[in-house]
């Protein structure tokens, strides 16, 4: 491992992700290149904060180059963030993934992957759903379990950090990129786990800082982040550069009641099927503020966070049109000893993402999309933006 890749939002940047970048340098990379989400996370939502923040923070704490991860290739399941992430940093050259997981165990893991490659997987998962499992998680499980039964496959998917693990493993044997998985102990607080259940002096969930910044601000999280990403923190916090949720829920519920002076409004957003589009419009027309929106689409069958992600799909008009894979690598920043490593990547680079609209249709398609999220993004800050940062955006250089 020479030029190890990581896949991460780092919403916020904190000690966990520093740790991980030390263990990937101490486990033989020379340069470590990270996909970050870009304009939306994964689950649906902005981050807290803005790219430029994230992106200094990383560079400041061990990363070399920083790559765009589209924001709607960001805002969508483990499946297909996976495969997205994955296509950056092999596009980029790195020769190893390395990622978090419950099980850090590369051989089972990548077995696991194997097994949801397989076509007698999605004969089992398409029978398992046809016999009224809960939920799709529980059918894939189910699924796992009758093909490889008695085997610790099945249990491997009861947990977040494996489930996208296994997703990592699945990307790189269906893109056939040459990179070696390496997987890592997550250390800390579980995904999602609320400071008062971790214990942990040192390692906190990123929900769990967002949830302490809303109620305390930038200074209460100390212990938890390296000191020279706190100076950003507190910084961007001055200067009122972070998301305002509440606004952002707003806001969102307004594109979303804007769409349905159309005729069938969402018929045509991506992950629609079964009429969910009339339950999201019927929704929209009776909800007076998002969550309640949340809580009204969210079923065992259809859970929060998909809903979470139908919705911000909805309200910025994300399609199933839109390319499935990123179509280029936009650098948002660098260390400028890593810059030589960029000479032969697979895909059309830039740091400008003006250049990188004008490279085909695909990367037209994709810059669009990741300005609207970066507008969305701008007016939904405690002090508003203006439109069009995402195409003056500049790459940000550190020296050592």
């Amino acid at each position: 491992m020479k030029f190890a890749g990581i896949i991460a939002e780092y919403d916020p940047f904190h000690n966990g992700h520093a740790w991980q970048l030390a263990q990937a340098k101490a486990l033989g990379a020379q340069h470590v290149a990270v996909a970050m989400s870009c304009g939306l996370t994964q689950r649906g939502a902005l981050p807290l904060l803005p790219e430029a923040v994230r992106v200094q923070a990383a560079l400041q704490c061990g990363a070399d180059l920083i790559f765009a991860l589209p924001a709607p290739c960001a805002c969508a399941g483990a499946e297909a963030f996976a495969r997205a992430g994955v296509r950056i940093l092999a596009a980029a050259g790195c020769d190893a993934l390395v990622f978090g997981a419950e099980t850090p165990d590369a051989a089972l893991l990548m077995e696991a992957a194997r097994v949801l490659c397989s076509a007698a997987y999605r004969t089992e998962l398409k029978r398992q759903l046809a016999a009224g499992a809960r939920s799709f998680a529980a059918a894939r499980q189910a699924a796992v379990e009758a093909l490889c039964p008695g085997t610790a496959l099945a249990a491997l998917l009861d947990k977040p950090n494996n489930n996208l693990a296994v997703e990592y493993c699945k990307a790189i044997l269906e893109q056939e990129a040459p990179m070696t998985p390496v997987p890592l102990p997550r250390v800390g607080a579980g995904h999602g786990q609320a400071l008062a259940e971790s214990g942990h002096a040192q390692f906190a969930s990123a929900s769990a800082l967002r949830a302490l910044w809303a109620e305390q601000g930038a200074d209460a999280l100390t212990p938890y982040v390296p000191e020279k990403a706190l100076e950003l923190y507190k910084k961007a916090e001055i200067d009122e550069m972070y998301t305002d949720h509440a606004a952002a829920g707003r806001c969102e519920l307004a594109l979303l009641r804007a769409a349905c002076a159309r005729p069938e409004p969402f018929a045509a957003v991506r992950g629609v099927s079964e009429g969910v589009d009339h339950r999201l419009e019927n929704a929209v027309r009776s909800c007076t503020g998002l969550p309640q929106l949340l809580d009204a689409l969210t079923t065992v069958r259809y859970p929060r966070a998909r809903m979470r992600r139908l919705a911000m799909d909805a309200a910025l008009g994300y399609t199933a049109a839109l390319p499935a894979l990123p179509p280029y690598l936009h650098l948002l920043g660098a260390r400028r000893e890593a810059l030589p490593l960029l000479k032969y990547t697979a895909l059309p680079l830039s740091h400008s993402l003006a250049r990188l609209e004008r490279e085909g249709p695909e990367c037209a398609c994709i810059a669009a999309a990741q300005a609207k999220a970066g507008d969305f993004g701008a007016l939904c800050r405690k002090v508003p933006g203006p439109m069009g940062g995402v195409y003056r955006q500049k790459i940000i250089f550190l020296t050592n």
